[in-house]
């Protein structure tokens, strides 16, 4: 529903407070002008920079614009017995902490129900101090819809060839979702600078600039591709089988995302940021140790703004790395902090179930038992995989992409790899570069983790066989006799003691 429709239906209502949230200030009064003109009501607009001024009007009623009160007070002289006046207060949260101005905006809009005069605050953030909590409802202006965007862009792009169609044009208008309208503008007047043609990527790095300023989430902009990866074939076709483009997805279709169980270097932050690039996504990188404020209420706005910018840049695949390390205290956290994980993490749990934007979610995880059993239900995920450690086939693919990554000698005898990760693989390859010595030398300094943590490895296979997706093959992941046959059993030797 567009705002001046919301804002009619408030206004024949008498809901005589009104507070719209809003970056785009000029498009929102260009809405409520039209409204009134057409509704043939009084509007009035005070900002501190310009005073009031009429609708219509050339002349500024009150030119130096600095007291708040009186154009509070300046209604009551727009008022008449049959109509209706409109006064919007741009910018005015700044001027709330004020305990004279807070008390007049109560009476006024107390007395606007006799008089038909409706007081609306014009502001970006919703700040509404407790007195006039119960008078003013909020109205939110809505960002540019697709065909809105569409429309910007064919209103710029006015030579032949400057502005793609079809699926083209689908991508163009993805990866401007979540832009206001100047945003767009800006966007849009880059890429035919640059390309002569409007084109996504250099709507992205405008995007990419607006998660720099929220400090909240980070764009990956990393080239991995699943050609990178040895083995979770089933995992990769899992993924990009339920995220295929078919037109606009079916909300009640759209994928959910996956939760990665594995031992540390098996490769789990590699495939979630090879995702997005195998798909033409952005990945966004959701630190939640990032989220915690020092002020109270400062932690439960971040996680609400950080999944309102993942929203606002889908589709995307959005990734948490290591999700077990934020989330841990969760259980304890009334005692010890006050229960401010366990409502950050009541928030997350309700947009994991109920948003309705292409957002993948990719969550990695080392133990699963520090995690409530309410994160990995059914609805949430689309799966959970375990990744085990790779077999000597895909130890093999994996030595051949790093022997090339690091320009070492292909020719030469590779260190017993039992048990090895991925990132036991490339990190003997990257030593053996950086020292210079072949890569049996360069293995002395690899100590795998399959020794290092042999128990907890163990317990982790325990733990998913049965219950976890195979990142390898197709069905549940088992851990038995046949993982034991391809050397995907952690084998010790006794202990003396």
């Amino acid at each position: 529903m567009i705002l001046s429709t919301r804002l009619s239906e408030y206004i024949r209502a008498c809901f005589t407070g009104l507070w719209i949230e809003s970056h785009e200030h000029e498009d929102a009064l260009a809405e409520i002008a039209k409204l009134c003109r057409d509704e043939e009501w009084r509007l009035v607009t005070w900002d501190i920079a310009q005073g009031l001024q009429i609708a219509g009007s050339p002349e500024t009623v009150d030119a130096s614009g600095s007291d708040p009160l009186a154009a509070i007070r300046s209604i009551h002289g727009f008022s008449s017995a049959e109509g209706t006046a409109l006064l919007v207060l741009v910018n005015f949260h700044r001027f709330l902490q004020s305990a004279e101005v807070v008390q007049n905006l109560a009476r006024q809009i107390h007395q606007g129900k006799q008089n038909r005069t409706f007081i609306v605050i014009l502001s970006p953030i919703v700040q509404i101090p407790t007195e006039l909590e119960k008078l003013f409802v909020v109205v939110e202006h809505d960002l540019p819809s697709r065909e809105q965007l569409a429309e910007i862009a064919r209103g710029m792009a006015t030579d032949d060839g400057e502005l793609p169609d079809g699926d083209a044009l689908g991508a163009v208008l993805d990866s401007a979702a979540g832009l206001t309208r100047f945003e767009g503008e800006n966007a849009f007047a880059l890429s035919l600078v640059r390309h002569q043609a409007i084109r996504p990527d250099a709507v992205w790095e405008l995007k990419s600039q607006m998660l720099k300023k929220s400090g909240l989430v980070s764009l990956h902009r990393g080239s991995e591709r699943f050609v990178d990866l040895g083995g979770l074939d089933s995992l990769k076709a899992f993924c990009l089988r339920a995220m295929r483009r078919q037109g606009r997805p079916d909300p009640l279709k759209r994928p959910r995302g996956v939760m990665l169980l594995s031992p540390p270097g098996c490769g789990k932050s590699a495939f979630a940021k090879a995702l997005g690039n195998e798909t033409g996504r952005p990945t966004l990188c959701l630190d939640i140790g990032s989220l915690m404020g020092s002020l109270v209420g400062a932690t439960e706005a971040n996680i609400r703004q950080a999944l309102k910018i993942a929203d606002a840049m889908a589709p995307c695949v959005l990734f948490l790395d290591e999700v077990e390390k934020g989330l841990s205290g969760v259980a304890s956290s009334g005692q010890t902090d006050s229960g401010v994980t366990a409502r950050l993490f009541g928030t997350f749990l309700t947009w994991l179930n109920d948003h309705q934007t292409d957002v993948f979610v990719v969550a990695t995880c080392n133990d699963i038992s520090k995690l409530p059993p309410e994160f990995s239900r059914a609805e949430r995920f689309d799966g959970v995989f375990f990744v085990d450690l790779p077999t000597a086939e895909q130890r093999q693919a994996i030595w051949d992409i790093y022997i090339g990554l690091f320009g070492v000698e292909l020719k030469q005898a590779k260190p017993n790899d039992d048990n090895w990760t991925g990132a036991e693989v490339r990190a003997c390859c990257r030593l053996a570069a950086l020292l210079d010595v072949p890569l049996t030398a360069a293995a002395q300094n690899v100590v795998p983790v399959a020794v290092t943590a042999g128990e907890t490895v163990e317990r982790l296979r325990t733990w998913a066989s049965g219950r976890c997706l195979s990142a390898d093959t197709p069905g549940i992941y088992h851990c038995g006799p046949a993982a034991r046959g391809s050397g995907r059993r952690v084998t010790r030797k006794p202990s003396n003691n």
